[in-house]
């Protein structure tokens, strides 16, 4: 479907789904991970101080914050699409949006302010 040229996949919401989508895929490919690294702590306690020291690498930290920005959009994601659920529509919902991801932005690079 094409509005003056535009398509429907330029249009910010369905970019705001995308990027929604996206970061829960990631989330949920990171989780196992996840588990296994917490399991380390009732395994093998001198494997998962190795792995600490291994998260003190700046490329590890740049990995952590790209984490916490999809944490950030998923969660804001979320609440768009319970916001779209549950209130009328809008046509400030697209800078709501666009303001979630840069919200999202902020939390993660505080994050990595923090970190480094």
């Amino acid at each position: 479907m094409s509005v003056a040229g535009i398509t429907s996949r330029a249009h910010p919401l369905w970019l705001a789904y995308i990027l929604h989508r996206l970061s829960g895929l990631g989330l949920a490919l990171f989780l196992p991970f996840h588990f296994w690294i917490l399991s380390l702590v009732l395994t093998s306690p001198d494997r998962l101080d190795s792995f600490l020291a291994f998260s003190e690498i700046g490329v590890v930290k740049l990995a952590e914050f790209v984490l916490v920005f999809l944490l950030a959009v998923h969660m804001f994601g979320g609440l768009r699409l319970m916001a779209m659920e549950w209130l009328p529509w809008s046509a400030p919902q697209k800078t709501l949006a666009a303001g979630a991801v840069a919200l999202s932005f902020l939390i993660a690079t505080l994050f990595l302010m923090q970190a480094v």
